[in-house]
């Protein structure tokens, strides 16, 4: 009954793929693409049954599955979905209309799969024919010159990650005699390494997580490839823009305790405050999304330094769904901040204060019931700053009585939703994954010196008028935040040629 799930599962992966080159064919019509969005429904449904209804952890051939592996299948093969439907109205027009759909099959369906693999082969072909999918999709409108640049660039980059992953899986392989995940990551495999080996693969897995991960100094692709349409900027984020911390959980026995976790802690912490400036200068939405994805793919990574990975699982999948929901909205994205200004200003010290003690009290709350230490410490500091700002935003700065009671009830609403999902994925994946062991550096003074940082960073550029240190920052991190002048056009030039064709025609 148990491999009856996988089966299943397997069948109609095999079966969407196929549904993805039958839209291939010029014979086929266009209409068929919404029967292709109700093929590729069907294996997230079944894994996400499988995830509810399979407990035990099963080792089918070269396959895992156990809630881990089920749950990231579910999420990357979800966000595909949303993704593809969404691209159903889009894309309609685009020459490449049939290969978005066949290249995003096959890059999301390479993601799950690279995340079910118990084989490390098996999880270089899946993970490097993700990573080739994604740059196949930039690339597709070969006649934008910017485009295709953008894509040469990722192309590089992904492939140094990969060749650099499978030197890893290459030294892992060779040295401990196995191939499969869970004999490789056992006790008695890892206590045959050396210190200084141990050191030098993880360093090589550190680098190899840093790139697609956006984080600097490797921050470049992720910025250009913002000329990519905005559902693959959405699709970036199943599990590709955020696996580096799926990656280190399943190498989680091999990395922790180890001394790579300090240069990541330290690169993951200079790429957030690069991350938090470029959003906070950039006037395209679309960039600031980016900078925002820097910044939080970096304390994705930190969790993961820290040994927090459960908690890093959850981030990459909390921040997935949350950002690629705000990329497919970028076309309709206003601002509307003029309307509270007043009630800002004419608010009472009193009333602002409230907001500062309840993130304090939520702040205390948390520290005083997670697990984790030094993450801990930190994850309750930003708690405590996000509850007070939502205080503020939703209650003190509401309009009117019916505002701030409105405001009142999303604001405990969102406090139940957060403890109900943060507690569910914790006991569903408290058992699967492994507990890491935290770096011996000083880790929280480092990260308080990070939020410090950082605070100041946004302290400085929200300063009304013009001083030279302000100004200076404020250039550096626009141009830091600026994609290379060989992926920039005024005006896309391919859209002239289609025009003079129609007129021609």
């Amino acid at each position: 009954m148990l491999v009856s799930w996988p089966i299943v599962f397997f069948i109609f992966i095999v079966v969407s793929l196929i549904s993805s080159i039958f839209l291939l064919s010029s014979k086929v019509p266009l209409d068929y693409v919404r029967i292709h969005i109700g093929v590729i429904s069907v294996p997230p449904i079944l894994a996400l049954c499988a995830l509810i209804f399979q407990k035990e952890h099963l080792i089918w051939g070269p396959w895992q599955f156990n809630t881990l592996s089920w749950l990231l299948a579910v999420f990357v093969l979800t966000m595909g979905l949303i993704v593809q439907r969404y691209c159903v109205h889009f894309l309609l027009g685009d020459r490449s209309y049939r290969k978005y759909f066949s290249l995003l099959t096959l890059t999301t369906t390479a993601g799950s799969l690279a995340w079910l693999s118990a084989d490390l082969r098996l999880l270089l072909i899946c993970w490097g024919t993700t990573l080739l999918g994604l740059t196949l999709i930039i690339r597709l409108k070969k006649e934008w010159i910017v485009a295709k640049r953008a894509a040469v660039t990722m192309g590089r980059l992904f492939t140094f990650s990969w060749l650099v992953l499978l030197a890893v899986v290459l030294w892992l392989s060779q040295a401990t005699g196995h191939w499969q995940l869970s004999q490789v990551m056992t006790e008695e495999s890892l206590a045959g390494f050396a210190s200084w080996e141990k050191t030098i693969i993880n360093l090589l897995l550190v680098l190899s997580v840093l790139i697609p991960a956006g984080q600097w100094p490797f921050q470049r692709w992720l910025l250009d490839s913002a000329v990519a349409p905005t559902p693959i900027s959405a699709v970036m984020h199943a599990g590709i823009v955020n696996a580096g911390g799926i990656l280190l959980t399943l190498f989680a026995p091999l990395f922790s305790a180890s001394l790579a976790q300090i240069p990541l802690l330290i690169l993951s912490g200079i790429s957030v405050l690069i991350g938090t400036g470029i959003m906070l200068v950039q006037v395209d939405y679309k960039r600031q999304l980016v900078g925002s994805t820097i910044a939080q793919m970096g304390f994705m990574l930190i969790q993961c330094a820290l040994g927090a990975y459960v908690a890093a699982i959850i981030h990459a999948i909390l921040h997935g769904l949350f950002k690629s929901t705000l990329f497919l909205q970028a076309g309709s994205a206003i601002q509307h901040g003029h309307a509270k200004k007043k009630s800002k200003e004419s608010t009472s010290f009193i009333a602002k204060g409230s907001g500062l003690i309840v993130g304090i009290i939520a702040g205390i709350g948390y520290w005083s019931t997670s697990p984790e230490e030094a993450y801990t410490l930190i994850s309750s500091i930003i708690l405590g700053c996000s509850v007070t700002l939502a205080w503020l935003q939703l209650i003190v700065y509401g309009q009117g009585r019916i505002g701030r009671i409105a405001g009142f009830i999303l604001f405990v609403a969102g406090a139940i939703i957060y403890s109900l999902v943060h507690s569910g994925f914790h006991r569903l994946l408290h058992e699967t994954i492994v507990s890491g062991i935290q770096p011996s550096v000083p880790a929280i003074p480092f990260l308080l010196i990070i939020l410090l940082i950082g605070s100041l960073i946004g302290l400085g550029l929200a300063q009304k008028g013009s001083f030279k240190g302000r100004t200076m920052l404020y250039l550096w991190l626009v141009k830091l935040g600026e994609p290379n002048e060989d992926v920039v056009e005024s005006h896309p030039k391919f859209l002239t040629q289609y025009m003079s064709q129609g007129g021609n025609k």
